[in-house]
């Protein structure tokens, strides 16, 4: 494997939209030297995560349960720290809280419920969480600082909130993680800036969201290096540092 240069701290290579080519995605990101989180939504694609880690040097593994993508599974913490006992896995995650996509009272107090369980999961095994928070971060932020004493680390992917929202992030001592997104929405910029470096993490959010200049195609972990081409530009500093620091940022959080 070519030595990691960058590495992709959020991305689903095990999902079907991969199917027909998976092992050519996972070598175009390995010879461009990028290693990657593959993060699972559900039982099923966490225990594929966990299978493609196991089978590659360059890819880690994250479990969890995503606030609202499998509606049908019943959250048993159990199952998941059965395949948490991979040394390859480094993250609970994908966890959080959707209000964008869940209206209803009760199914938000469900999610709250799912995600302080697997909050709880990730204190015990002593693992980083990955947070997947959309229109919900004044509760997400309430949850987290109610665990802070637990000293819960983690990253809140794919971040599009406010300056405000990400300070209140960084005081409870969790990276921010940003995808395709900054590279062709421009309100996100001065946010962007103000983050110190040491505290941002790059992903893709693949097979979604795909940079600019391949918007509008299946997105995969190759094109993490558009992404840090373009915060390097937002912030007026050189490729090399924005790859050098946000590796060491993931190798730092996730113990890899």
């Amino acid at each position: 494997m070519n030595t990691i240069q960058l590495i992709d701290t959020h991305t689903h290579p095990q999902l079907d939209q991969y199917k027909d080519d998976r092992q050519e995605v996972l070598a175009r990101a390995r010879e461009s030297g990028i290693g990657m989180i593959c993060v699972g939504v559900d039982l099923q694609t966490s225990a594929e995560a966990v299978g493609l880690a196991e089978q590659h040097e360059n890819i880690w593994a994250s479990v969890g349960l995503h606030p609202n993508d499998n509606l049908a599974e019943v959250y048993e913490n159990t199952p998941y720290r059965e395949l948490a006992q991979s040394d390859r896995v480094v993250a609970i995650g994908e966890i959080g809280l959707d209000y964008y996509r869940t209206t209803d009272k009760l199914d938000r107090e469900r999610q709250r419920d799912r995600f302080e369980k697997q909050l709880h999961l990730a204190k015990d095994l002593k693992k980083p969480v990955i947070i997947h928070c959309r229109e919900a971060h004044e509760d997400m932020q309430e949850m987290l600082e109610a665990f802070e004493g637990e000293r819960i680390q983690g990253v809140i992917h794919s971040f599009t909130g406010t300056w405000g929202e990400a300070e209140r992030y960084l005081q409870l001592g969790f990276y921010i993680g940003f995808n395709g997104i900054v590279t062709f929405a421009r309100q996100y910029d001065e946010t962007l800036k103000a983050i110190p470096l040491d505290r941002i993490l790059l992903e893709t959010d693949a097979p979604f969201l795909a940079p600019e200049p391949v918007r509008g195609s299946r997105n995969e972990p190759v094109n993490l290096i558009h992404i840090a081409q373009k915060i390097g530009e937002i912030r007026e500093v050189e490729y090399e540092l924005i790859a050098r620091t946000t590796t060491e940022n993931a190798k730092r959080l996730f113990g890899i």
